[in-house]
């Protein structure tokens, strides 16, 4: 394969004329003839000419609509089968191109080898604002090229690239590519192989990108770890606005997690989740970010496996929201029912822009029929509750005692007896206590009934607290998944901000704290910005030695906190009330005074725990001075 620089993008002279040009013949004079060879040869070279002669060296057919429309703002070859070398001749006459500002190439096949040419067109060219280079196989190879171009142009500001086969390792290029570039607005990476890992690489992207306002990420496979990964960059990115993850598999686990982000983006306006496996519990988790967002206008849910009470959920917190800047909801695979309809036209009343598309009005609330108690409990209860054995209840009936009674006797005293049983469970009770159709009932399957009874109710619950145990471990899995994910793409010794709560003001950085979203809590801030929550950590506390004791270094431990003098002051301070304190916050104790104006006082640097065992030896040590002078001074 032959490369490609800026000498070979030019067309020689050579190259343009033709070989039956007739030489110029040796003269020592100037002749009319040769100078207005001399003048045609000082013009410019045409752009179709170029490409013409290009096509030509090259070996390919010229593209007619080119030569038709070659001096229009946009140039749409989609579908022309350029390949690589028809779009080396492209590139050769747009080389020194000042009209086109669109250049749409896709589904050409260009693949790996005309990236590379378009590249290295692209670094001479700076006319181009919007590139499609969708469909066109280049995979691996022409990712890296492609993220030359995003390094070296500072002209693209729209660059889709869908359908190129991308991988994971190609996400880290891209992300490698645009942390530096904020010119591109517009980024479209739809219909490639992206999975959980290239998830992570984008929410990078998202996290730490300044400039980029429109992402396609449709038609990937990102499932849940991608989803949560792609989330938390979403949640401190502060410029996208048009976000769409359709087709991508979230499930309830990915609306988990983008409710979560949600809950703190402030600048994302459409959000597109079209067929991501979300289900009604989804939809829940999805509308607790939405009732603190207040920037979201559209949110796209079509084709997702949701039912009237997932419809229910999203109108529910529209009505409940006065700020919610929310206009269009799209479920237009649902069918609600007459409810929804009569709560969606009270929502409208107060948000007029409110647009819901559904499926239509054919839909219901599924009801589950109520579960049918056993009938063997409901003897067994009405027995304990008026402290009868069973009998004293069938006596009447088993006269002898065996404990067998044929089925109408036993039929006709269930029947005249109070036991709350209908027709349906005396048939079942009949059923299983006469499994062999034998005509005769023994009821001394009743007497075993209260142990089993117990251990089912026993084996039920534990059931359900398995199920509750699961659904929390997976839960709280996918936060800690998300909190991992946030401590990769947040600054150091950020402060949380609890959702709901006043926001920042955007002419600053945001920051956040990587704490686990399930226990999001306030940090009270004091007016001085010097004690703020980072540099409490870092400050130490400088105090006068104490009596003359020699320096004391605390040992290097991660659990040493230390606190700057003015936390600590005030600490003593509320300590002990009743004694005097200076202008400067200090007690005013004698011995440390005399400590103060002693020369081999030496400035301490103390943790809080080392001061802390340290000041009860020195004041029971002065104490005991006082008490020997004292008794000196008696004798």
């Amino acid at each position: 394969m032959s490369t490609l620089s800026f000498e070979s993008l030019r067309l020689k002279e050579d190259d343009c004329t033709p070989s039956t040009q007739p030489q110029a013949m040796e003269n020592d004079f100037d002749t009319d003839l040769e100078s207005d060879e001399n003048e045609e040869s000082d013009k410019e070279v045409s752009v179709p000419d170029v490409y013409l002669q290009a096509c030509k060296l090259v070996g390919v057919v010229p593209v007619s609509y080119f030569l038709r429309n070659y001096d229009s703002a946009a140039m749409d070859l989609t579908h022309h089968g350029l390949g690589p070398l028809g779009c080396k001749a492209l590139a050769i006459a747009l080389v020194a191109d000042m009209n086109i500002n669109s250049l749409e190439l896709g589904d050409n096949h260009i693949q790996a080898e005309g990236a590379k040419y378009l590249a290295e067109m692209l670094r001479a060219n700076f006319t181009i604002t919007h590139l499609d280079l969708s469909n066109n196989c280049l995979r691996s190879a022409g990712a890296e090229h492609v993220t030359n171009v995003l390094l070296n142009n500072i002209s693209l500001k729209s660059v889709k690239l869908s359908g190129n086969g991308f991988t994971d390792d190609d996400a880290k290029c891209f992300t490698d590519a645009l942390l530096t570039n904020s010119r591109i607005k517009e980024l479209d990476l739809s219909h490639n192989e992206f999975c959980g890992k290239g998830g992570e690489q984008l929410g990078q992207l998202l996290a730490n990108n300044e400039g980029l306002e429109v992402l396609n990420l449709s038609w990937n496979h990102f499932r849940m770890k991608g989803a949560v990964a792609l989330c938390a960059g979403l949640k401190v990115n502060m410029t996208l606005t048009h976000l769409d993850l359709s087709w991508n598999g979230f499930s309830n686990e990915g609306a988990l997690a983008m409710g979560e982000a949600l809950k703190f983006n402030n600048t994302l306006v459409h959000l597109n989740l079209n067929n991501n496996r979300i289900t009604n519990e989804g939809v829940g988790m999805l509308c607790r970010g939405l009732e603190f967002n207040d920037t979201l206008q559209v949110l796209l849910l079509a084709f997702n496996t949701l039912t009237v009470e997932g419809a229910l959920a999203l109108v529910n917190v529209v009505k409940n929201t006065p700020r919610t800047a929310l206009e269009e909801i799209n479920i237009c695979n649902v069918q609600v029912n007459e409810t929804f309809v009569r709560l969606l036209e009270v929502t409208c009343q107060e948000h007029r822009a409110l647009d819901v598309r559904f499926g239509g009005v054919r839909g219901f609330i599924a009801k589950k029929p109520p579960k049918r108690v056993d009938p063997m409990k409901v003897i067994q209860d009405y027995l304990d509750q008026r402290k009868l054995r069973l009998w004293d209840f069938f006596r009447n009936i088993d006269k002898d005692g065996t404990m067998r009674v044929p089925v109408a006797d036993f039929r006709k005293a269930v029947q005249q007896s109070s036991i709350p049983l209908d027709r349906y469970q005396i048939e079942e009770l009949i059923q299983r206590l006469d499994r062999d159709g034998t005509g005769i009932v023994d009821y001394r399957g009743l007497a075993d009934t209260r142990k089993q009874m117990m251990r089912d109710h026993r084996r039920q619950l534990r059931k359900v607290e398995s199920r509750q145990k699961k659904e929390k471990q997976k839960s709280d899995r996918i936060l800690r998944t998300f909190q991992s994910a946030v401590e990769a793409v947040t600054p150091h010794g950020s402060i949380v901000i609890s959702p709901g709560g006043a926001k920042e003001d955007l002419s600053g950085p945001r920051h956040f704290s990587a704490t686990p979203l399930s226990s999001w809590h306030h940090i009270v801030m004091s007016n001085s910005s010097r004690y703020s929550v980072t540099n409490l950590s870092n400050e130490l506390v400088h105090l006068p030695a104490l009596g003359g004791a020699s320096p004391y270094r605390p040992a290097s431990s991660p659990a040493l906190r230390s606190y700057s003098q003015p936390n600590l002051l005030g600490d003593s301070a509320r300590s002990s009330p009743g004694k005097p304190v200076s202008a400067q916050g200090v007690h005013s104790d004698p011995e440390v005074a005399y400590s103060k104006a002693s020369p081999t006082a030496l400035p301490l640097t103390r943790s809080r725990s080392a001061l802390g065992a340290k000041q009860p030896a020195a004041k029971a040590k002065s104490k005991k001075a006082k008490k020997k002078k004292s008794t000196k001074r008696k004798d």
